[in-house]
Order: structure tokens, then C-alpha cells, then sequence
């Protein structure tokens, strides 16, 4: 039974850094560092770790290293990285924005849930960290896009397409699930959440209006009247294109060739060129069979 941790920091840029919170990832030979993406016009960066969970005799979780490797990641990020010098053209909450764990192989949603909720009261109380649950992980399942509207997560803060330093308030709206309800201004705030598999797709367009890239990715999203399942975001990636960013909850039943043909439809009465989308990350398949490559090759 396997579990896959997504997590996501804000940091792309520091060399010293990444390597310094990568060593950290690879203290436990038993967390398997199996993809990592990372994007310098964004400023961020993911890791992807798989691990295994342990069940007792009623079928309960009760152990997973990917639990105390998470927990070294973040302390190391807290350590390396100030939020308030950071900036980037991708939105963000806090140092370590999200972390989200995903069943994998043999592995149950409640399994993957018990260990974010365990990680969340960790990072909540040992950093001192405003730490909000969602989906399998809060009692309500509660949808991440949901909390980061309410901190005012998609709203740029520097020259209409950039978040930079600080952005959301010191004392939070509601309290957080776990942690202090006041904002460190250098650490932020950490969603953190259990989900079954959603890929992730990012669609290039020859575009530099704002508004018009926006108009396409709001059209695009279930939000919007777009494609059910699919949630969908606007950023420039640069001086002359931006970046259809898109989450397809649902990969099976809404898939990458449907949203990338939806895109060019609406590009296309923009008069806008697309490129080909790119996934980032492998899939579930891909990724259990490199971890149990890797697990052989450590213990061969």
C-alpha cells in the first residue's frame, strides 16, 4: 500500500536552497523522491514522494516514513526560504503552499487522509503554522479553491500578474484547522490535503493581455461553464505567452486532449496561437512502477 506526497514550495530560483531541502527529503531510504518540477518564472517547485503505509490487525494506518520525511522537507524550507522576498508569477499562501497526499497501488482514501491530518497537527503545532485541511482530510471535504479564495490567493499583488512578498493578512478570517489563527509574515500558511489521482496540465498561448487570458482559462473551468471537473488558471509565463494552468479532478472522465482542444477552440476565436500542452508529472502507473524500480535498486 502506497501513499504519494505532492508537495509544493515556493522557491525555484535558490540553488542552495533546493539542495539543501532535497538532502532533506533523502534522510529516509524508505521516502522515494520519484519526480520534482520546478519552474523559475513561477518561483516553485514539487516534489513528488512516494512511500509505503502500515496497517494494524483491524485494517487501521499506523505508520508511514513519508510522515517524518515530510516533516524534515519542512522544516528545511522554513529554514531556507523568507516569503517576504519572494516573487513569482504563480499564486502562493506560504513557503510550503500545499501538501497533498494521494493513494496509490493498494492504498485507500482513508489512508492518505489519516496521514495529512497527522502531518497538519505536526506542522501546526511544532512550526507554528496556520495549517487548513480540504478535501478527504477535513470533515467536510471541503475543496482547496474554497479556503484560497477566502485568503485571496488568486488576486496578484505586483504589476497585475505577480505575487510578491507578503499578501494576506496577519490575523486570518477564520481559524485555521490546526496552528496559531496570526500569519507568520516569512512562513505563511499550508493547505494540506487528501485526494484520489488529479493531473496536472499546463496549456501555452502566444498571449500578453491579462484580461484575455483570463477570459479563456475562467471559459474553460467547470467555475466558469466550461468543462465539468476541470479547474483552470491564467499565468504569464514570460514576456510573450502565458500558461493555461489546469486541473482536471477527474482525469478519466474530462482528459487532457479534451481540454487541450477546448483551449485551442477559445485561443483560436481570440486569433491566439497554442502550443502543446505538457503534463507535470508522470501518472500514477509511471510513478509506482519507478518508486518500486528505485526500492530494488537501493536494496540490490
Amino acid at each position: 500500500m502506497l501513499i504519494c506526497c505532492m508537495l509544493f514550495i515556493s522557491e525555484a530560483r535558490n540553488r542552495a536552497a533546493l539542495d539543501l531541502i532535497e538532502r532533506s527529503a533523502r534522510i529516509d531510504p524508505e521516502s522515494v523522491i520519484v519526480n520534482k518540477f520546478e519552474d523559475r518564472v513561477y518561483n516553485r517547485i514539487r516534489f513528488t514522494i512516494v512511500s509505503y503505509v502500515v496497517v494494524d490487525s483491524t485494517g487501521s494506518p499506523i505508520y508511514s516514513p513519508l510522515h517524518q520525511t515530510v516533516l524534515a522537507i519542512v522544516e528545511a524550507a522554513y529554514g531556507a526560504i523568507n516569503l517576504e522576498l519572494h516573487s513569482g508569477a504563480h499564486p502562493r499562501l506560504g513557503v510550503v503552499d500545499d501538501i497533498a497526499f494521494h493513494p496509490l497501488a493498494e492504498a485507500s482514501l482513508d489512508e492518505a487522509a489519516w496521514l495529512a491530518k497527522a502531518v497538519a497537527a505536526d506542522i501546526g503545532s511544532r512550526f507554528q503554522v496556520p495549517v487548513f485541511l480540504y478535501a478527504a482530510a477535513h470533515p467536510t471535504g471541503r475543496a482547496p479553491d474554497t479556503i484560497r479564495r477566502e485568503l485571496g490567493y488568486y488576486r496578484p499583488n505586483f504589476m497585475g500578474s505577480q505575487w510578491a512578498g507578503w499578501n494576506i493578512p496577519e490575523i486570518l478570517p477564520e481559524n485555521p484547522d490546526h496552528g496559531p489563527n496570526h500569519v507568520s509574515r516569512t512562513r505563511g500558511v499550508t493547505l494540506i490535503g487528501a485526494r484520489s489521482w488529479v493531473t496536472l496540465y499546463n496549456i501555452p498561448i502566444m498571449c500578453t493581455d491579462v484580461s484575455t487570458a483570463r477570459r479563456i482559462a475562467r471559459m474553460v473551468s467547470a467555475r466558469g461553464g466550461g468543462l465539468p471537473t476541470v479547474q483552470s488558471l491564467a499565468l504569464f509565463h514570460g514576456d510573450d505567452s502565458a500558461e493555461i494552468a489546469c486541473m482536471l479532478l477527474e482525469p478519466n472522465r474530462i482528459g487532457p486532449d479534451r481540454v487541450q482542444a477546448q483551449v485551442e477552440m477559445l485561443a483560436a476565436q481570440e486569433g491566439l496561437d497554442v502550443e502543446k500542452g505538457y503534463f507535470t508529472d508522470l501518472s500514477p502507473e509511471m510513478i509506482v512502477q519507478k518508486y518500486m524500480n528505485l526500492i530494488s535498486a537501493r536494496r540490490d
